[in-house]
């Protein structure tokens, strides 16, 4: 694939990431946390979803893995964990947090959309929040997890909910009030002294589930997270007062149907 506009989203997000590794992770790294997989904002774990199914022995690949939260948690439970990301801040991080836990995960600087292994070489692969919000091709995502996964491999996505895009930012219920359209193809962006600093994409139910039925997979399980019980983090508009209003993440199971 030739380098194009997306290329430049890519470069403003990895440089975007990579500044904001330390206050993100400040900010919501205890919410995180270190032993357990964290689909959303709602709090629902991979504990309470069983999502993933069985990751002992398995190859198993994160998407977008951030400081590699997820990739860890893969490790714990004895999977073979392999995590890919645009930013090499972050990663850092993640390297650091596996090195002090003593565990084996593999952390690679990887475009998603050009997933740098050969076809075939995971059992599972997911992402938490990862790549699909900051890309405005994610059939791209799904045409390369479908590639590297193995017959029948599984592939769990939790993604910003599409309904989400279309009101304030803003965690308090009374600014549920609709600022931008559903059907929006414009991408948020911010700009700063050296130009383009961060994008981020409207991609439609339709548009998700498009893209996952042309790359080849079968829809398991869609999820709309409600807020979990005890769960008192705000996330910029994700919140406990807001939750019952509106849907704030999608989670979508899907399997592999490509041959050998």
């Amino acid at each position: 694939m030739m380098p194009g506009p997306a290329d430049d989203f890519a470069r403003a997000n990895a440089r975007f990431w990579t500044g904001y590794t330390e206050e993100y992770l400040a900010e919501h790294g205890g919410t995180l946390g270190e032993e357990q997989l964290l689909w959303c904002p709602e709090g629902l774990t991979e504990d309470l979803a069983g999502l993933l199914g069985k990751v002992d022995g398995r190859d198993v690949l994160e998407v977008g893995c951030g400081a590699a939260q997820g990739s860890r948690w893969i490790a714990a439970h004895g999977g073979n964990a392999t995590g890919i990301d645009i930013s090499p801040g972050m990663l850092a991080a993640g390297r650091a947090a596996v090195e002090q836990a003593g565990l084996a995960v593999t952390l690679l600087e990887a475009d998603a959309r050009r997933l740098p292994f050969e076809d075939a070489s995971f059992d599972t692969a997911f992402t938490a929040f990862g790549a699909i919000p900051f890309v405005p091709d994610p059939e791209r995502i799904f045409l390369e997890v479908a590639r590297v996964l193995r017959p029948g491999g599984r592939w769990v996505f939790s993604t910003s909910h599409p309904m989400r895009w279309v009101f304030a930012d803003d965690p308090a219920p009374s600014h549920l009030r609709v600022v931008r359209p559903y059907f929006d193809r414009e991408p948020y962006l911010e700009t700063d002294e050296g130009g383009l600093a961060y994008a981020e994409f409207q991609h439609t139910l339709a548009a998700l589930v498009g893209g996952l039925v042309a790359a080849g997979f079968r829809i398991e399980r869609v999820l709309e997270p409600e807020w979990v019980e005890g769960n008192e983090h705000v996330w910029g508009s994700w919140s406990r007062e807001r939750a019952p209003y509106v849907p704030g993440t999608l989670i979508v199971s899907a399997r592999s149907e490509r041959a050998d």
